[in-house]
């Protein structure tokens, strides 16, 4: 059976879809993950997909699905699982499948009778359910990346907290860089060996938030690194969604500082120990006491 799995919105949620994915590859034979370009990194961190799509043709443009039609439909897919982002519809997607000749499809999204407060990756996995994919004997559900690299090339010998400074695509949800930079400078002050991570059009930001006391990986990590980086921290505070879901795949216990739009029990961070600090008053004193809490658990 070949199965396809649709997550069109951005880094971290392709990582949401996650376990959904693994239910679907407990029986189809191939999984391929279709996603839009921001999400293409993290489908290949995600165990048992065999190939990534990406949708390049922005959904208003005049014929832009065409292409892509022509290698759905000749791909010849069985079945279809289309997530949508919360709040938003499946159903232009699940046209897209039906014009590629994809007919056994499972949506969720908007006005998809999910539970009210239901987390996104519990309403994939029931959407996966009614199709007929339920996860492997033993698989708890949680998030998961494959194995990443070794990072201590990158990150020096010892424990430490990684500050991600930056809201990936979304520059309304950042927290000011001062306050990062506060945020940095007390959590050094308390003893906290601190790593401070972003993308290559982030590195005046990270330079800036690390002032001299913390290590500066901006643009130095791809996708593979970054969850390295993750995985072995302490704990990690994030401003984006992606390295906030990152960190929770990788089983690290997170501080948000995503703002709460979505709702955090729709997409907050997931099987993991957390403090959600995504509100304009929340200080940098907020951050160290969250970080102190979660290393103490």
């Amino acid at each position: 059976m070949k199965a396809l799995v649709v997550r069109l919105d951005g880094f971290g949620g392709v990582l949401l879809a996650g376990p959904a994915v693994r239910a679907v590859a407990a029986r189809a034979g191939h999984v391929t993950m279709l996603c839009g370009p921001g999400g293409a990194p993290a489908a290949r961190l995600l165990p048992h997909v065999d190939a990534v799509l990406v949708r390049e043709a922005p959904a208003s443009a005049p014929d832009g699905d065409d292409a892509l039609v022509r290698r759905l439909r000749a791909e010849a897919y069985d079945v279809a699982l289309v997530l949508a982002p919360y709040g938003e519809s499946p159903l232009p997607v699940v046209g897209l499948l039906r014009r590629a000749q994809v007919f056994r499809i499972g949506a969720d999204g908007l006005h998809s009778g999910r539970p009210p407060g239901q987390h996104d990756v519990e309403a994939a996995l029931d959407t996966a359910a009614a199709l007929g994919f339920a996860p492997r004997a033993g698989d708890d559900g949680r998030l998961r990346v494959l194995p990443p690299p070794d990072t201590v090339g990158l990150t020096g010998n010892g424990p430490y907290v990684v500050v991600h400074p930056g809201a990936g695509s979304s520059d309304e949800g950042a927290w000011a860089a001062d306050r990062c930079a506060e945020a940095v400078a007390l959590l050094a002050d308390t003893g906290h060996r601190v790593v401070v991570t972003g993308g290559p059009e982030e590195t005046a930001l990270t330079r800036y938030v690390s002032g001299s006391t913390a290590v500066d990986l901006g643009g130095r990590t791809d996708a593979r690194r970054l969850s390295g980086v993750l995985r072995a921290a302490d704990v990690v505070v994030a401003g984006a969604s992606g390295a906030v879901h990152l960190a929770a795949a990788n089983g690290t216990p997170v501080v948000s500082l995503v703002l709460p739009t979505p709702p955090p029990e729709h997409r907050g961070p997931y099987g993991v120990p957390a403090v959600l600090l995504g509100c304009d008053d929340a200080t940098a004193q907020d951050v160290v006491s969250a970080v102190r809490k979660l290393v103490n658990a």
